[in-house]
């Protein structure tokens, strides 16, 4: 049995390669699982984020193998990837039941600017860009830095690897803003001074605008900054044609995978035999609405908001009161993106409390009324009586940039925030029950998991993020009482 690196009464966390971590786990023995896997695309050079390991479909069977019948997946993807991770989840034997999408405001374009590209391209030589390329390359080797160490000073994923190139579709050449800094830490020469002002001049600077966040190389002691980069003109008629025009759109969303290990018979009777294989609706509902329950009634008939129906009848037996808020939906919004999203829908009042809806299909009121999701076919709502931002439909997850440890210099890149995976966890987890998170990263689902009152079993592989994990791990917990 592979020994915890750390364990106690309701966290144990592995070091190592998590298929084989969970080839001794149990099987049928855990009732949730709420992972964070790479995306795939190589971020910052990250080894970690491009290995394949998130669309190992052996890996997702053994996740299979350990979850209870009737549990819970939930996996976060990248938008360009998540595809063939739901392929694979889908392939190891689980029923994809839904997506999420993780909304938020904080994402950044990174697009090539086609016109500034062309311009860049003009006059020059070939053998101008190969020189510089081959330079940079010399001075990293000997400096004894990978392309990963380079591309982690600017927070690129493949910088370096384009300045280096030898072939006419790459071989680009810095900014003059990174090749400052280049100059500066690989001792670059003189020679290219001229090659990349000359570049940069080509072009009018009109404005200037924030760029991305600038990374200092681990163990500095300077802050991240970020950049301020020049907005300038087309310099040449091939470029003012494409002016505007980019190679990718704003993140704005990151979707989740949510999938379900089949159940043993009904759901009634798995959830009574397992404990699994429901989701948690009250305990996660969109909170924030009044103190009030709701009703339906057949059209044309009418029902206080504290009645029921049973078939064609209607009886005089109170209705569960879920004044605690609307109906959990599949997408996730950040703060950003709720006010945004405020902002342009304005004020959407609903009728007033108690006030039978007539004259619409009840379906266009889905997300203005509690109860709406059990209600028979051509019944008429009870509308809340609520008014505010369309933002209210949704749970709003809370980013935090206080969230993300940092240990001797090490911090994780993709850090999610705590609000949004205790909001998670607590979605798919059966009261004391315990959760699987194959990729711990910095810790942020099992901290979640301690919050929310769940036990929680952790693998990381990368052994630099094992100390942020115990950062997070001794930070003062109150758990939340489910």
């Amino acid at each position: 049995m592979t020994e915890p690196y750390y364990s106690d009464e309701s966290v144990t966390l592995y070091h190592g390669d998590n298929r084989e971590v969970l080839k001794h786990l149990d099987a049928n023995s855990l009732d949730a699982c709420v992972t964070d896997p790479p995306y795939e695309l190589g971020f910052m050079g990250r080894k970690w984020d491009a290995s394949g390991i998130a669309y190992d479909k052996y890996l997702w069977a053994e996740v299979w193998r350990v979850l209870k019948p009737g549990g819970h997946l939930l996996a976060f993807g990248g938008t360009r990837t998540w595809h063939r991770l739901a392929c694979a989840i889908e392939d190891a034997g689980f029923e994809v039941r839904d997506s999420i999408a993780w909304m938020y405001g904080s994402g950044f374009p990174k697009s090539l600017d086609v016109s500034k590209a062309i311009d860049k391209a003009n006059g020059r030589k070939f053998e101008d860009r190969y020189a510089l390329g081959r330079h940079i390359k010399l001075r990293r080797i000997k400096c004894g830095l990978t392309h990963a160490n380079v591309n982690e000073w600017f927070g690129y994923r493949d910088g370096c690897q384009h300045w280096e190139r030898q072939d006419a579709s790459g071989a680009r050449v810095p900014t003059l803003a990174d090749y400052a800094v280049l100059k500066d830490r690989l001792g670059l020469s003189n020679e290219f001074d001229e090659l990349v002002n000359r570049i940069e001049a080509e072009r009018e600077v009109v404005g200037k605008r924030d760029g991305a966040e600038f990374v200092f190389a681990p163990g500095e002691s300077r802050t991240a900054e970020r950049l301020t980069l020049d907005i300038t003109a087309p310099a040449t008629p091939a470029a003012q044609q494409w002016q505007g025009w980019g190679t990718a759109l704003k993140p704005a969303h990151e979707p989740i995978v949510v999938a379900r290990k089949p159940l043993t018979g009904t759901v009634a009777e798995n959830v009574q035999q397992w404990g699994t294989g429901a989701l948690n609706i009250d305990g996660c509902r969109i909170v924030g609405e009044p103190d009030r329950a709701s009703g339906w009634s057949k059209s044309g008939s009418k029902a206080g908001p504290n009645t029921s129906m049973s078939g064609d009848n209607y009886d005089r037996e109170p209705k569960p009161d879920h004044s605690a808020g609307r109906w959990p939906a599949n997408v996730i919004l950040d703060e950003s993106q709720s006010a945004e999203l405020d902002r342009q829908s304005g004020d959407r009042p609903t009728s007033k409390p108690g006030q039978v809806v007539r004259g619409r299909h009840p379906d266009e009121y889905a997300s203005e009324s509690i109860g709406a999701e059990t209600r028979p076919a051509g019944s008429v709502m009870i509308a809340y009586g609520d008014s505010g931002g369309a933002s209210r439909f949704f749970y709003t997850a809370k980013a935090d940039s206080s969230e993300r440890p940092r240990v001797d210099g090490v911090a994780h890149p993709t850090v999610k925030p705590l609000d949004l995976m205790r909001y998670l966890v607590r979605l798919v987890t059966p009261p004391g029950g315990t959760v699987l998170e194959p990729f711990a990263g910095s810790g942020t689902t099992l901290e979640a998991c301690i919050v929310e009152g769940f036990s929680v079993i952790g693998i990381e592989l990368t052994e630099d993020y094992l100390p942020l994990i115990m950062q997070r791990l001794s930070k003062p917990i109150e758990v939340t009482l489910l």
